[in-house]
Order: C-alpha cells, then structure tokens, then sequence
C-alpha cells in the first residue's frame, strides 16, 4: 500500500467506523512457557498432561471395551507413542476431565505412560455431553445398546430430532430409528443385547412381538436353541400366526450346518425354494415349484432330459 494511501484521512476514517462495527479484539498476551501454560489458551495444541491428572469422562456413555484390543492399542503406543491426542477441559484443583479419548487414556496407562498428549477445551458441561455422544456414535465399535442410549440421550439432554441426530452423526435416520426402537425391549433382553448373545438383527425381530413378556419369553428360546436371525423371524411369525403354525406345528429347531450349507447350495442351483428335514443323517429333500417351467427345471437339473408336459 502507497504512503499516500496510508495517510488519507478519509481511509483512516473508513477503517475507524469498521473498528465501531466489529467486536474488538483484545490483544495478544505475551507468550508463556509451555509448562505455565493456562488450558484456557491451548486450544488447538496439544499438552502432555501427567496421565493421574485426568479424571474419567462423566458423560460416558460406553460401558464396555474389548480387553484384547485395548492391550493390542497399548502394545502400539509402548511402541510409539499417542499419534492422535486426546480431548480434555480444565477441572478442579488443577485436574482435568475427560471429553474424547478414554481408550487411548486407558491403553496409555497399560503401556506405562506417565503423561499423554492432550488437547484442552474450555467447554461448558452441556458441551462436553454433546462432543462425547457424537464422537461416540461415529465409532464403529459400540454395542447396539449402547448406541440406542446414545442417541436416546441426544433426544432428551438436547431435544433432537432424528433428522438432526443423522446429521450430527453421519448416520441414517432410519437407522437411527431402529436403534432407538431398542429401548423397548425388556431390560433382560437388553443385557442378552449388549453382551453379544442377542445380535441388532434378533433384537428388531423380537420387537415385533406386542409384550415385553412375549419378547422376553422368545428371548430365551432363541438363546436355547441357538436360532439364526431367519430362524428367529419364523419363530416369531409362529407365534404372531398360529393358525398358519397349526398347519406344521412342529417345534423349531437348530439347523446343522452342512445341512443348511447344502439346502442354500440347491436353492442356487434351482433357483427355486427348497428345504431339507434332516434327522440324524434320514429325512427328506422338498422342492417348491410354482408351475410347468420350473418342473421342468427340476428334471432338467436332476438329468432327465426326456420328460415332455
């Protein structure tokens, strides 16, 4: 910029009625020693904070972690070092809580560190709850109880929509819906769920039965009988239809596997429904046919070329 331009009252003038319109800007503090530090100011740059300083995250809401894979992480941090920081915000008496981070934190403590990079953000509580569900629904690793309580506390701490949940998160509103429908299951159920004995799928096909009774009793006969989803879907469309279970009221039991191997290798092959009733190694092969073409097929399939309708 010219001298001229620098001296011209009337730019000066411009650049003072912007001044009046635009928040003012304190100035710079003079730099500090890292180690003085306040957590105020270090945003963006990451700290090594004495691990035994750091409090758990009260807002939590994962209740599991893989053992295995939190040595796995912490043999990989012995190794070399943090690569991503954790998040923290400044707490009481020089402490500081948790946000985002608490496997790292854990595995640093398994791997015998003494202090963690971290980054400090002055946020309030409602904040802090917000960053900690978000960040959680974006992992992949959380049961799927734990991500309906996620998203159930969105709703309720910050009355969001699902639309806004699946756009804070990245998810599907459908998804989310689903996930959310699982809170009605009973607290049996949800336990079974969010120990890995009842899988996502399960659990949407028992809520299809109309009492928490129901689902519960179903529960337990798809955790005895080790049933598949789709045998859990036939199972409760027995109960939901028992006059269509009258016509084959025959009880549901656990398919073997080379069994059920073989069945889905002739429905590729046929292309047609097909199903094996095997009992200790006797039993009987039904294809379903649906007209002329198809029992053709059947014939044509099992090499009798000479069969003409």
């Amino acid at each position: 910029m010219s001298t001229s331009h620098q001296n011209d009252p009337k730019r000066r003038a411009l650049g003072k009625g912007l001044e009046s319109l635009l928040p003012s800007r304190p100035s710079a503090p003079a730099p500090s020693a890292p180690a003085k530090a306040s957590p105020a100011v270090a945003h963006g740059t990451p700290l090594e904070i004495d691990v035994d300083l750091i409090d758990r995250n009260e807002f939590q809401t994962r209740t599991h972690f893989d053992e295995a894979k939190l040595e796995e992480l912490a043999s990989s941090i012995a190794a070399t070092g943090v690569v991503q920081p954790i998040v923290v915000r400044p707490g009481n008496n020089g402490r500081y809580r948790l946000i985002m981070g608490e496997r790292r934190l854990l595995a640093s403590k398994k791997a015998g560190k003494s202090t963690i990079p971290a980054i400090v953000r002055d946020v309030s509580n409602v904040q802090a709850m917000e960053m900690t569900i978000v960040e959680n629904l974006q992992r992949a690793d959380l049961n799927p109880m734990e991500q309906a309580r996620a998203y159930e506390r969105l709703s309720r701490d910050f009355h969001m929509t699902q639309e806004q949940m699946a756009t804070r998160t990245g998810k599907d509103r459908a998804s989310i819906s689903n996930f959310l429908r699982l809170l009605r299951l009973p607290e049996s159920v949800q336990k079974s769920v969010e120990a890995g004995e009842l899988s996502f799928g399960h659990a949407r096909v028992l809520l299809a039965l109309d009492s928490p009774e129901a689902i519960a009793a179903a529960a337990q006969k798809v955790l005895a009988l080790h049933l598949s989803v789709r045998m859990t879907e036939n199972y409760v469309q027995g109960i939901m239809n028992p006059e269509s279970k009258a016509k084959s009221d025959k009880p549901v039991v656990a398919v073997d596997p080379n069994v059920r191997e073989a069945q889905e290798q002739l429905r590729r092959s046929l292309g047609l429904k097909v199903s094996i009733e095997d009992k200790k190694g006797r039993g009987r092969v039904i294809i379903e046919y649906s007209g002329i073409e198809d029992f053709d097929a059947i014939l044509t399939a099992l090499g009798d070329r000479t069969y003409k309708a």
